[in-house]
């Protein structure tokens, strides 16, 4: 199913177009000559702002995608022969083409979980062989919040698992693609989930809460910023023209910005819910957290539904489907997604 050039369906907040803030941005720093490659204004007030929201001390790098900023951030903690822990449902693990193996070298361990969240006990099935030069060695544990599922980790979780990776010579890494959504449903800030319980790389995301594009790197680590400037332009990461991200990034984390389309994107999924459960054929198979609905749906009627409103299959043995709002979804889509789906439910 092919979705019309500007229906909006519930395939994915990738899907969004840019936030009209965000494309004010843009244009304003389309004006005159500035020093390239991350040595201009836009750039340093972009990073002055992140140092506001994660404490003075964190090392932040602009790359274009979100696989950049978890590959690259992850490559500045290991060696080839150290490998990296994450959930089954991963990004890392799943949706990256293999890239952390190549560009790490590291193989990627994931533990099966029934909600996406890593803990403790899941970890600790991959600690073997230590210091048994046959065996790759743990070195980072990769947690995505929220995770791939929808589902929050609290901020205590986070700690424990950031307690336990620092005990065993490890570090912490965080995919953020969807941290905004995390931070207003845990009606929080930042630091309180990063900072402040031991995460040691952070990949925020940006693209998926209107943005255009660009992602940022934080090392909250000192050392591990050691050399990163070689890693990102060998990774490819270092925009000539960086003010382009930088000034996104302003527009993002100023008046609020961030919080606004996370909040309403959260707000929708939520109203969805709220008629979903009405409906005896649906079963929604996760808790609704942030934007994202997991439910199992009648397999008969899910390719007339992505016709009107297109949307992705999540495991088709169990014709289970995902269903994401994004900051520019309205109440007039989820009023009209429900009346489709109870028609077709007749």
């Amino acid at each position: 199913a092919i979705m019309s050039i500007n229906k909006r369906g519930f395939a994915s907040d990738n899907n969004s177009g840019v936030h009209p803030v965000i494309f004010q941005a843009l244009a304003d720093a389309n004006d005159g000559h500035t020093i390239a490659y991350g040595d201009d204004p836009y750039t340093q007030k972009a990073m002055q702002l992140f140092r506001d929201e994660f404490g003075p001390h964190v090392d932040v790098f602009f790359v274009f995608i979100g696989s950049a900023a978890n590959v690259l951030g992850m490559k500045a903690a290991t060696q080839p022969y150290h490998s990296i822990i994450c959930a089954e449902t991963a990004h890392i693990n799943v949706d990256e083409c293999g890239a952390p193996e190549r560009f790490t070298g590291c193989k990627v361990l994931y533990c099966p979980t029934p909600d996406g969240k890593l803990t403790v006990d899941m970890v600790q099935k991959h600690m073997n062989g230590i210091g048994f030069e046959h065996h790759s060695q743990p070195r980072v544990i990769s947690i995505t919040h929220p995770t791939e599922l929808g589902t929050l980790y609290t901020p205590d979780e986070i700690r424990v698992l950031a307690d336990y990776a620092h005990a065993h010579g490890m570090y912490l890494h965080m995919d953020g693609a969807r941290i905004a959504n995390a931070a207003v449903a845990l009606n929080t800030n930042f630091r309180a989930f990063t900072t402040d319980v031991g995460v040691d790389i952070l990949s925020f995301g940006g693209t998926k809460n209107g943005m255009m594009y660009g992602e940022a790197i934080v090392f909250f680590t000192p050392e591990l910023k050691e050399g990163f400037k070689y890693t990102r332009k060998q990774g490819l990461q270092l925009a000539s023209k960086m003010r382009y991200i930088s000034a996104q990034f302003i527009a993002y984390l100023s008046n609020n910005q961030w919080r606004e389309t996370a909040l309403h994107a959260n707000r929708m999924a939520k109203m969805l819910e709220a008629e979903l459960i009405k409906i005896p054929q649906i079963t929604i198979t996760q808790k609704v957290e942030v934007n994202g609905i997991f439910a199992i749906v009648p397999p008969h009627i899910i390719p007339r539904l992505q016709e009107e409103y297109f949307f992705y299959m999540w495991d088709e043995h169990r014709s289970e489907v995902r269903w994401m709002t994004s900051w520019d979804t309205t109440e007039d889509d989820i009023v009209g997604f429900v009346k489709l789906l109870n028609q077709l439910l007749v």
